[in-house]
């Protein structure tokens, strides 16, 4: 069950929508779990650096997904 009912940020939609787990996100963009955990939390707003994003996009993009870091951030 992807999400658990828990509050989900932008990201953390998208990636249930396309049945991606935060694991495989995590390998893909080379991020710890507690970073991907934190990115997909909906209940606190995260702003992640420039270079974190730019690593979540890049590693979505590698799977055929056409997404822009404004898609999931301000």
């Amino acid at each position: 069950m992807m999400g658990l009912g828990k509050p989900r940020s932008l990201l953390g939609k998208f990636i249930d929508k396309i049945g991606l787990k935060q694991r495989d996100l995590e390998e893909a963009a080379n991020l710890s779990r507690n970073e991907v955990i934190k990115l997909c939390d909906g209940k606190t707003y995260r702003n992640p650096y420039p270079e974190t994003k730019q690593k979540v996009i890049s590693a979505l993009r590698r799977k055929g997904h056409d997404v822009r870091a404004d898609d999931f951030w301000e």
